[in-house]
C-alpha cells in the first residue's frame, strides 16, 4: 500500500466516521419524536408537547451538522477516488438520485413545518410533518446502504470498457437495489440508528433525573426512549445474525477474519475475546471450540473456509483489526441488551428512577451505540479489503491518478481542524440546549396540576 492509498483511505475513513455520528442520531431521535407527539395528540398531556418541542430543537441541530459533514464525502469521490467514481458512477448515481428525490426532499420539505410550524398549523398537520421527516431520514438511509451494499455484493450490472476505463452499468435497477446484502444490512444499520437516538434521550433524561431538574419531563422521555431501546436491542441481535449469514455466503474471507480463522478448511472456533497474530497465523483467547461452525452449519465439526483458502493477493492483511472491531461491536450489543432490559425490569418494579447508580450509567451509555455503529462499519469496510467493489475493483486501482500524497495529507490536516471545530460547536450548542431544558407552560402547570413547576425540581 503506497502513501497516496493509505492517506486517501485514512482521510475518507475519518470524514465518514465523523459524519456518521449524526445520521443515526437523527433517525433514532425522529422515532422518539413521533412517539412523543403521538402521545400528546392521544392524551392532550402538555408534558408530551413540551418534550417534543425540546427534542425538535436538538433534532434540528443534529440534522444541520449531519448535512454539512456529509457534503464533503461527495467531493472526495472526485478528488481522491476518480477511478472508483467512474467505475461505480452509474450505480451510485441511480441510488443517490433516488435518495435525493424520494428521501432527502421529503425530509427537507417538512423539516420547516416540524421546526417552525408550532401554532401555525393544526396539531394533526404538525404530527404528520413529524412522521414524514422521520420517514424521510429512514428512506435516506435505505438508498445510502443500497449503494454501499452493492459494493459488498454486486448484482444487476454489466461491465463496459476495460482497464482504467471500465465501469459498471445498471442492467436491472431492482436487482441492484435488492442485491444479496442490502435488506439485511439496511435493517441492521437502521436498528443501530434507533439505538443511537434513543440512548441520547436516555442519557439526557438520566442527567436531569440525577440533577433533579425537569423530573416529570425526564421520567416521561426516559420511559419512551427505554421502550425504543429495549425493543431495538433485541432486533439488533436478530438482524446482526441475518447479516452474518450473508457474509458467510458471499464474503467468506471477511467471516474468517472476523473470527481469526486461518486453516484452509477446518471447523472454526467462536472467540468471545482474543488476539490474532497474522505472522504466525494463530488466534489466542477465550473461545467456544467449533462455535462458528455451529452458528453457520448447526454442527460443531463442520468445516469452514479459512483465510488460507484465499489467494494471497486477495487476502486481507488487517485481520486482527477486523477481529477486534467485530468483537467489540458484539460485546457492546450484548451490553445494550442487558442494560436496557434490566432498566425495563426496574421500571416494571417501580424502582427505576430511584436507582441512581443506574441513572449514572445511562448518562455515559450514550457512547455505546455510537461506538458499536462505528466499529461495525470498520468491520464491514476493512473486512472487504483489498476490494473496494468486492471481486471487481481493487482499492489500490480506484485512486485518482493525479493526486499526490502531500495533497491528501494537507487536506486531511485541514479537515481534521475543521471537524474538531465543528464537533466543539456541536457539543457547545447541544450542552446549551440541554442546560436550558424543556419550556414549561406556566399556565398549564398551575398550582393544582401534578405537572406544576415545583414538581419539576424534586425527585
Amino acid at each position: 500500500m503506497d502513501n497516496v492509498e493509505l492517506l486517501s483511505r485514512i482521510q475518507f475513513a475519518f470524514t465518514i466516521a465523523f459524519h456518521y455520528i449524526y445520521p443515526p442520531l437523527s433517525i433514532g431521535l425522529g422515532v422518539c419524536l413521533v412517539v412523543m407527539e403521538g402521545m400528546y395528540l392521544k392524551t392532550g398531556n402538555k408534558v408530551y408537547e413540551e418534550l417534543t418541542k425540546f427534542w425538535v430543537r436538538i433534532f434540528a441541530l443534529i440534522f444541520g451538522i449531519g448535512v454539512a459533514t456529509g457534503i464533503v464525502m461527495e467531493f472526495e469521490f472526485g478528488t481522491n477516488w476518480a477511478t472508483y467514481s467512474r467505475y461505480v458512477g452509474d450505480i451510485f448515481g441511480s441510488a443517490l438520485a433516488a435518495e435525493g428525490i424520494f428521501a432527502f426532499a421529503l425530509e427537507s420539505a417538512f423539516l420547516g413545518i416540524l421546526i417552525f410550524g408550532w401554532n401555525r398549523v393544526s396539531p394533526r398537520v404538525h404530527f404528520v410533518s413529524t412522521v414524514l421527516v422521520a420517514l424521510g431520514s429512514i428512506f435516506s438511509a435505505l438508498w445510502i446502504v443500497v449503494a454501499n451494499s452493492w459494493q459488498q455484493t454486486p448484482s444487476g450490472y454489466r461491465i463496459e470498457g476495460q482497464g482504467m476505463q471500465a465501469r459498471a452499468i445498471v442492467t436491472d435497477f431492482w436487482a441492484m437495489v435488492f442485491n444479496p446484502s442490502s435488506l439485511e444490512r439496511y435493517s441492521h444499520v437502521l436498528i443501530g440508528a434507533f439505538l443511537a437516538g434513543s440512548f441520547l434521550v436516555l442519557s439526557v433524561s438520566a442527567w436531569y433525573i440525577l440533577k433533579r431538574k425537569h423530573v416529570i419531563h425526564a421520567q416521561t422521555a426516559f420511559t419512551i426512549a427505554l421502550w425504543v431501546a429495549a425493543i431495538s436491542s433485541l432486533g439488533q441481535l436478530f438482524t446482526g445474525h441475518k447479516s452474518a449469514e450473508v457474509v458467510t455466503k458471499y464474503q467468506p474471507a471477511k467471516l474468517a477474519a472476523m473470527e481469526g480463522h486461518f486453516e484452509k478448511l477446518a471447523p472454526a472456533d467462536m472467540y468471545l475475546l482474543g488476539w490474532v497474530d497474522v505472522k504466525t497465523q494463530t488466534t489466542t483467547g477465550l473461545k467456544i471450540p467449533g462455535g462458528l461452525s455451529f452458528l453457520v452449519h448447526q454442527d460443531f465439526h463442520k468445516s469452514i473456509p479459512g483465510l488460507n483458502s484465499i489467494k494471497p493477493e486477495n487476502r486481507l492483511t488487517a485481520v486482527n483489526f477486523v477481529f477486534q472491531t467485530y468483537h467489540l461491536m458484539v460485546a457492546i450489543g450484548m451490553a445494550i441488551i442487558a442494560l436496557s432490559w434490566f432498566a425495563l425490569f426496574l421500571l416494571y418494579r417501580k424502582k427505576l428512577f430511584q436507582t441512581h447508580w443506574l441513572m449514572g450509567v445511562f448518562v455515559g451509555a450514550v457512547l455505546l451505540p455510537q461506538i458499536a455503529n462505528q466499529v461495525g462499519w470498520y468491520t464491514a469496510e476493512v473486512g472487504r479489503q483489498p476490494w473496494v467493489v468486492y471481486g471487481l475493483l481493487r482499492t489500490s486501482d480506484a485512486l485518482s491518478q493525479a493526486v499526490k500524497a502531500e495533497h491528501v495529507l494537507i487536506s486531511l490536516i485541514l479537515f481534521t481542524f475543521i471537524y474538531v471545530m465543528l464537533l466543539g460547536l456541536f457539543l457547545y450548542l447541544l450542552n446549551k440546549k440541554i442546560q436550558h431544558g424543556p419550556d414549561v407552560d406556566v399556565e398549564q402547570a398551575g398550582p393544582g396540576s401534578r405537572f406544576n413547576l415545583k414538581s419539576e425540581s424534586v425527585n
